[in-house]
């Protein structure tokens, strides 16, 4: 590509152009409405964080609204706001995600307040430590909210002692300890024009949206992206014993990666065994038995692995029942799927994925995840084909590949008494 000038292509109603320092820009234009989502997707989230600076993803994304050089906290609040729009932000373990929803007409007032906190937050010594309080208290937050807590959890006993295990909020401990020369310093590592992504979906117009990015973040530096350290997944077992109403299981294995050719089959599995009221585990734990209010299945995938997990809160007497009962309809599915609950379960997933183009915030995320994530923008067509293209075998394959003879990840909170034992648990599996 050209060093000095933008370089463009068009995919079905998506235009894609890179400038010359390696920021993407990718719009989706959609007639017939009157707003516009717009955001920057940042390749760097949990994982990328050393042990001493745990949590520092997270608060960069606070501190970016804590006031810039030409902007208070309070004016960056009731710029937006005065137009009728909002702006918000999210970590996560890979990506770290700062966008607004406006009017049409305001876009490019929306593009000059993020691109203003993406390069000229200050940082104030008394924002940061009002901030530090407020990490703080979302972390007790968490704490006293076991049906999140338990999935931190998870995740740190599926990865233990490495980056993609900790908690993206950090500890207190962390939090607290994080400085203003932190943040700068991490910044400037991590927050580069080919790292960053921005999207647009709704009213906008490409072009225009090329021509603001060039002008407002054409100064950011073109370097790489920064390496992080690979994730390997080990078995284990959490237990965590509270006076609470219920215990909070997760029983999870390790699952695929983003780009690994059985991700889509992945997630009909996973839809086919508790993504519905119609669903394998709905249906046999819920339904059936009665062991569970809530019950569902999940998958989770990086760019390197991923993890495929089976959620449920149950009470102390019932949990036994339902670990053997959850195993059980698990493991039936490496041995048979029929075709009515996959056509249901394929069903699914295109309804969700068709249904979620009707937004402009959840067309503008995809966007922006496509790009950091595979590289390039995934027409609608190619991800409906894929799906329908899944077949019966497929999913027995995938399911056997997951489960049969796998080592879990077993996650309990709450009145554990009754809980079988982890190498019972695990001998369920073959």
């Amino acid at each position: 590509m050209s060093s000095d000038r933008p370089q463009s292509s068009t995919i079905e109603n998506v235009s894609e152009t890179q400038l010359a320092n390696g920021m993407r820009v990718v719009t989706d234009a959609m007639a017939g409405v009157e707003s516009a989502a717009v955001g920057v997707w940042v390749g760097v989230g949990g994982r990328n964080e050393t042990p001493a600076l745990n949590g520092v993803s997270h608060m960069l994304e606070h501190m970016a609204f804590k006031g810039t050089e030409r902007r208070s906290a309070r004016a960056i609040a009731e710029e937006i706001e005065a137009v009728g729009g909002h702006v918000n932000a999210y970590t996560s373990r890979e990506q770290t995600a700062y966008y607004a929803r406006v009017l049409k007409e305001d876009v490019p007032l929306a593009v000059d307040i993020l691109a203003d906190i993406l390069q000229h937050s200050t940082f104030d010594e008394d924002e940061l430590k009002r901030e530090r309080d407020v990490i703080v208290q979302e972390i007790g937050q968490t704490e006293d909210t076991p049906d999140d807590l338990v999935f931190d959890k998870f995740q740190e006993t599926a990865y233990p002692a490495q980056a993609l295990g900790r908690s993206i909020l950090g500890s207190v401990e962390r939090v607290q300890s994080l400085g203003r020369a932190d943040l700068i310093g991490y910044m400037d590592a991590h927050y580069a024009a080919p790292t960053m992504v921005l999207a647009g979906a709704g009213r906008v117009d490409h072009d225009a949206l090329v021509e603001l990015a060039a002008a407002r973040f054409g100064e950011l530096p073109a370097r790489g992206a920064t390496d992080f350290e690979r994730g390997q997944y080990q078995a284990g077992d959490c237990r965590d014993a509270r006076d609470l109403e219920q215990v909070h299981v997760v029983l999870g294995f390790d699952g695929v990666a983003h780009e690994d050719p059985d991700f889509y089959t992945a997630n009909v599995l996973s839809t086919l065994l508790g993504g519905g009221m119609s669903s394998r585990l709905f249906q046999e734990v819920r339904e059936k038995r009665g062991l569970c209010y809530s019950v569902y299945s999940f998958t989770s995938s990086y760019v390197d692995g991923g993890l495929f997990g089976v959620y449920a809160g149950t009470g102390a007497t019932q949990v036994e029942d339902l670990i053997a009962v959850t195993a059980d309809e698990v493991m039936k599915s490496t041995v048979a799927i029929g075709a009515d609950e996959l056509d249901r379960a394929r069903a699914q997933i295109k309804a969700g994925l068709l249904m979620a183009l009707e937004s402009s915030s959840s067309r503008c995320e995809r966007l922006a995840r496509h790009l950091l994530i595979f590289g390039r923008p995934i027409p609608t067509a190619e991800v409906v084909a894929a799906i329908e293209a899944i077949d019966v075998a497929a999913v027995v394959r995938v399911a056997e590949r997951l489960f049969k003879g796998a080592r879990p990840v077993v996650t309990a909170l709450g009145p554990i008494g009754r809980l079988e034992q982890y190498d019972r648990i695990a001998a369920r599996f073959g």
